[in-house]
């Protein structure tokens, strides 16, 4: 069977890397812009350290900020009016990953009307037309969004994540400014870290990976182990900050095109039923699940907790493996992360409506283990 990876066309790396904007677009031939960013990344001055750029050169550009941690459908419906309202010809998402994925989903939108609803972008849409080009700029270390063909909308009716997957999504640019990071609250670059460690993990051990995307989801475990926790004990450390945002690209690139798995699963539910901070829900989740599909990657495990800077000389096959573990929530627990659904605010009753949608989501079948209704929930339970 032949594997396909997709891959953005252009990237820039590096502090400072946000003044290469004037050359990204003179050469793309665009003429105004929708800036797609959140309300507190415009209120703390982010934005602003990219619009800068934009009025020195004399770009033109209207911002839309109407955005949610976790973006809605309503969110996306709004900015594909604000798009058409403006005459922009391109996007420029400054933020995380909803900032990004609300882009996103204006761009596909924009080029393909007749997915207006944006309920049907559900899964693998039909799309025919490219997005309306899209320039991406992170301002967390954690979603990979800006190098990714996913996007995830919550549903507000059902009150459930979508996750889309369209290749037709894919920013035209990434702009990867670790600059543009150092502004970020110690507990969201904990959170958006350890969102990025799930996705090297899930998708080193999903059952889509193979040897390429191997590569990519190794060295990014290497990298969030050594630079996460100065990220977060010494935030304008340009090591930590720069090694984080080269980490988390490094890690999408791959998940992006062999999918996830449970952890992502159960996370999504905990978004969109109770608004759980993604990255949060991801970490808390991440070292029981790895528990829960040992059995099925002891091998690989190994080479996680080599990778994690655990020296797993002399030990058994399962010894390594559950160092793994160990050392994925040794480092949760050193950055912050909650440990138990309780402290944030998910009782029991809440459980069986979260296992319903996570055995439907569309992560849920990537995991290496397969896992039932009733496994879901005492999963949950474990992590209470």
């Amino acid at each position: 069977m032949a594997q396909r990876f997709i891959l953005n066309e252009v990237s820039y790396f590096g502090p400072g890397a946000r003044k290469e904007l004037p050359e990204v677009l003179t050469r793309m031939g665009v003429k105004k812009a929708l800036v797609t960013s959140d309300k507190g990344l415009i209120k703390v001055g982010t934005t602003k350290m990219v619009t800068d750029v934009l009025d020195e050169m004399g770009f033109p550009y209207d911002i839309y900020s109407e955005i949610k941690p976790n973006p809605t459908v309503t969110n996306v419906k709004q900015g594909v009016e604000a798009f058409k309202t403006s005459g922009a010809d391109c996007i420029i998402a400054i933020g995380g990953g909803s900032s990004m994925d609300t882009a996103k989903g204006i761009g596909i939108v924009a080029n393909n009307p007749e997915f207006g609803d944006i309920v049907s972008l559900e899964g693998c849409a039909p799309t025919k037309n490219k997005s309306v080009p899209i320039i991406a700029l992170p301002t967390t270390a954690g979603t990979g969004a800006e190098v990714t063909i996913n996007y995830v909308i919550i549903d507000e009716e059902r009150q459930a994540k979508m996750v889309c997957v369209d290749p037709n999504d894919i920013p035209a640019v990434a702009i990867v400014d670790p600059e543009l990071m150092y502004s970020l609250p110690k507990g969201l670059t904990a959170a958006t870290g350890m969102d990025a460690l799930t996705h090297a993990i899930e998708g080193y051990i999903t059952k889509g990976a193979w040897i390429m995307s191997d590569m990519y989801e190794l060295q990014a475990i290497k990298m969030i182990a050594e630079n996460l926790p100065i990220a977060v004990e010494e935030p304008t450390n340009p090591v930590g900050r720069e090694g984080m945002a080269l980490a988390q690209y490094i890690a999408a690139q791959a998940f992006s095109n062999v999918g996830l798995g449970l952890v992502h699963g159960m996370a999504h539910p905990m978004g969109s039923l109770h608004d759980i901070p993604h990255g949060v829900a991801n970490a808390l989740l991440l070292p029981t699940i790895m528990e829960f599909n040992m059995p099925t990657r002891i091998e690989k495990y190994g080479i996680i907790a080599q990778h994690m800077g655990v020296d797993t000389t002399g030990m058994t096959p399962e010894e390594a493996a559950q160092a793994a573990v160990d050392a994925v929530r040794e480092l949760s627990i050193r950055v912050g992360i909650p440990q138990h659904l309780s402290e944030i605010g998910i009782t029991e009753a809440d459980i069986p409506a979260l296992a319903a949608q996570a055995i439907t989501d569309v992560c849920t079948p990537g995991n290496p283990r397969d896992v039932t209704e009733a496994e879901i929930i005492e999963l949950y339970k474990k992590v209470l």
